[in-house]
């Protein structure tokens, strides 16, 4: 439902069920008001405008997160830029998550409003933001709960584009966050990389780009985003095994043989039914954006057994035994040197796509 007027697009229904428990961790409530850290925006936080109390504890997560996902509200883009509108948005957010939802809080960490207002979203979003070293679990995109901050953006930018102070706004607040969790500017998506949904509208999804590069210009660091292959029943080949290695972790019961047959492309459909993605068979953009998470040293698993085999076939030869050493550290760090990116040893969302080819 629109938190504003009438029924709301379909996609806030693809949000439900899409938490996965987490360490729960106990939090210290920021002091109320608007508050600005060391060179980020000034954010209202949850009393500044009015929201109710959590209907259940909200989890505070151990671990920061790992990517930035922009969503707008699908509301009307209204010509009322003051605080009062922004602060009746986010209230009207959290009622209709509370209410008609029937979730703890609203669902999103912060919203920036048609007149530039940064508000936090749910309880504590800010605390865990200034802390630098948490994240809360929101309700924003299925899948993704857990790992990542979700903003919104008032209005409906399918066949528009936001404003220029609120895109402004949109700018300062993700290049704080990314200072806050050492998360670089290819780290931001948008929620249709995920789910079968239009979120964030098509004008706004088509500035994602420009949204990387400005908040690059900001931090710092490359702007370039991953890119995925499109794979499908027939193909054959280390990609598959990757995927298929990919799937296992998730619960999938194949074996990695490298034949994308009738039992993966099962194994995909059924992935992509249980992270709301859309349920094709084809493994393309939202799957592996989905299926894929930052490996290093310590790890082990199917994961890394796939960041193991491309190596490997990319001419940086790896034991692929799951475990992820030294050797393969050294190895992830070699493969960063030739392909231009950051070297860290760290096989993340960029360094994987680029190991795909």
């Amino acid at each position: 439902m629109n938190p504003v007027a009438g029924p709301r697009p379909h996609r806030r229904a693809l949000l439900k069920g899409g938490l996965a428990l987490g360490a729960a961790a106990a939090f210290p409530l920021g002091a109320a008001g608007t508050a600005r850290a060391a060179a980020g925006p000034a954010i209202a936080d949850c009393s500044a405008w009015g929201a109710r109390p959590s209907a259940g504890p909200v989890k505070i997560l151990t671990a920061p997160p790992q990517k930035i996902i922009v969503h707008h509200t699908a509301t009307p883009n209204v010509a009322d830029t003051g605080q009062a509108q922004a602060f009746a948005l986010a209230r009207s957010m959290q009622n209709w998550a509370m209410d008609t939802n029937h979730w703890i809080d609203t669902g999103q960490h912060f919203t920036v409003s048609r007149g530039a207002h940064v508000m936090e979203g749910r309880h504590n979003s800010l605390a865990a933001l200034q802390d630098g070293a948490h994240t809360v679990e929101a309700a924003h995109c299925a899948g993704q709960n857990t790992v990542a901050i979700g903003i919104e953006n008032e209005g409906t930018y399918t066949t528009v584009e936001p404003g220029s102070s609120q895109y402004a706004a949109l700018v300062e607040l993700c290049a704080h966050i990314c200072r806050q969790y050492g998360l670089r500017a290819y780290q931001i998506y948008g929620h249709r990389d995920f789910n079968a949904t239009a979120c964030p509208g098509d004008r706004l999804y088509a500035m994602l780009p420009r949204l990387r590069r400005d908040v690059a210009a900001r931090i710092g660091g490359d702007a370039t985003a991953p890119v995925w292959p499109l794979l499908r029943a027939g193909d054959s080949g280390d990609r598959v095994r990757a995927l298929q290695h990919l799937l296992v972790r998730r619960g999938a019961a194949i074996t990695p043989d490298g034949a994308f047959g009738p039992a993966t492309e099962k194994a995909v459909r059924d992935f992509q039914t249980l992270v709301t993605a859309t349920a094709d068979g084809y493994a393309g953009n939202q799957t592996w954006h989905q299926l894929v998470a930052p490996v290093r040293q310590g790890d082990s698993g199917e994961a890394v057994k796939a960041v193991q085999l491309l190596l490997t076939a990319r001419g940086v030869p790896t034991g692929v035994d799951g475990a992820f050493g030294p050797g393969t550290a050294a190895a992830v760090t070699a493969f960063q040197n030739t392909a231009g990116l950051p070297a860290d040893g760290v096989a993340d969302a960029r360094t994987f796509s680029r190991l795909l080819g």
